[in-house]
């Protein structure tokens, strides 16, 4: 069987909860699950300590039974020390678009016409 730890979401429309739940990869989102392992508020302020709340002795139980995390779940165990942070790598983060780009060269434009004047 292929274990995910994985968010089910639950809470009312606009405005999400999510439960950390350890389920079979086949089962749907917020289908059947094995066991509830925490929860998540997104609406709670980053630094709040509720935003995020896990049972770590469990957590390690899955991922010892071969049980693997989404990508979202992966971060909180990162940031929790339960797994090596991994490199990332997204070189588009940094660039501009189109019209910041567009902007950015009418105001160098308008810089360099009174210094050539």
């Amino acid at each position: 069987m292929a274990m995910k730890i994985r968010l089910a979401r639950g809470g009312s429309k606009k405005r999400p909860f999510y439960s950390i739940v350890a389920a079979d990869s086949r089962m749907p989102r917020d289908g059947r699950f094995i066991e509830k392992l925490g929860t998540y508020n997104p609406l709670l302020a980053k630094d709040d300590e509720k935003r995020v709340v896990m049972n770590m002795d469990r957590v390690q139980h899955w991922l010892s039974q071969g049980a693997q995390p989404t990508d979202r779940i992966a971060r909180f165990l990162e940031a929790a020390g339960a797994l090596p942070k991994k490199a990332r790598n997204n070189p588009k983060a940094g660039v501009p678009g189109k019209a910041m780009a567009e902007r950015a060269a009418k105001k160098a434009a308008r810089a360099a016409e009174p210094a050539a004047e």
